[in-house]
């Protein structure tokens, strides 16, 4: 069980007092988990099929059409007539709210892509034929995974090598200083175009890529708490006890140092998610076809003649990076020792 202190509670307090920021947390962890629900929400698949008396999950499993009254061994498509038939002759299908995923091309809409919304598409498709709705719904998955996977590596990176600079200080924090200027000199993006040119970009590719980068942008943070911290009383006393220096930085200093830590980390997080978001509309992003919110945006560009696939992407983005930035302020106000009294 949590116990929390009394200055842990006046933060808390103050935090929920920022109406703005409170609700945005909770409508940010709302969009969140339904997009962790994405294949129950948009799937080429069916949730459940009853046939013949017998339960099949086709959304967690793949099933041979010969399973379902078909004539081929093949993965069963069950949006072919004759199979969907089959199946409503022997029993039922529950289908997701949006028969599509982020791959899925509605072949059975007429007419040229992309299309407007409508037709079993209800914000349109793209200039593919696949369903914006879809594509939207994993992609933000995709986007916010993506951030907070970065979030978390680049936090834990920076605050390490923000500690020990803060503490030793001396040559070990000039080394580190220096080895900083010259590593924030180097081009990201051009780093980027090499790898790109040499691997096609993957999930865990443009992660380490850029965990590369951005781990810097809390070490000068948590390195001038550390370089006060460290002269406080209770650490001296800490140290005099012969407390070793492993143990005084996890016990004593920091805690102090987290605090203008956290009230980073959620603009660090929408700052995660438009990195992703920029390389996938300049095309050095996630491989070609998977749901991104940048791809959405890059189409919006290329088809100006569809507005709603542009608006959708700037909408969403908008929408994302608007909440993350309430929330971060509100973390900020809380950990504020003016306004938590």
């Amino acid at each position: 069980m949590v116990t929390l202190t009394p200055l842990d509670r006046r933060r808390l307090a103050a935090f929920r007092r920022n109406r703005r920021g409170f609700w945005s947390l909770w409508i940010f962890l709302a969009l969140f988990a339904l997009t962790l629900c994405a294949e129950l929400i948009a799937n080429d698949r069916p949730i459940l099929v009853a046939y013949d008396g017998a339960l099949y999950a086709p959304v967690l499993k793949d099933y041979p059409e010969t399973t379902f009254g078909g004539d081929f061994a093949t993965y069963a498509d069950y949006r072919d007539p004759v199979l969907a038939a089959n199946i409503a002759a022997h029993g039922w299908a529950l289908w997701p709210p949006v028969r599509f995923d982020y791959q899925a091309i509605n072949f059975d809409r007429g007419g040229t892509h992309p299309a407007p919304p409508g037709h079993g598409n209800w914000l349109g498709t793209d200039d593919q034929g696949r369903d914006v709705l879809a594509r939207l719904i994993y992609g933000l998955r995709q986007s916010i995974l993506f951030g907070l996977a970065l979030t978390v590596a680049s936090a834990l990176i920076g605050v390490t090598a923000g500690a020990v600079q803060g503490y030793f200080g001396g040559w070990t924090d000039l080394l580190m200083q220096r080895f900083l200027e010259v590593w924030g000199g180097l081009p990201e993006l051009l780093v980027l175009i090499i790898v790109a040119s040499i691997i096609t970009p993957g999930f865990w590719t443009l992660l380490l890529v850029l965990v590369a980068f951005s781990w810097t942008s809390l070490v000068g943070v948590v390195r001038a708490e550390v370089l006060r911290a460290r002269n406080f009383d209770y650490v001296r006393a800490a140290r005099a006890l012969g407390m070793n220096d492993r143990r005084i930085m996890l016990r004593h200093v920091l805690p102090n140092a987290m605090v203008a830590t956290l009230t980073f980390l959620p603009f660090i997080l929408s700052a995660s998610i438009v990195s992703l978001t920029a390389l996938d509309f300049l095309g050095l992003g996630l491989p070609p076809g998977s749901a991104s919110l940048g791809d959405l945006l890059r189409q919006g560009k290329e088809n100006l003649q569809a507005p709603w696939l542009g608006l959708t992407g700037f909408v969403v983005v908008a929408l994302l990076l608007s909440l993350l930035v309430f929330v971060g302020e509100a973390v900020r106000d809380a950990f504020d020792p003016r306004k938590t009294h």
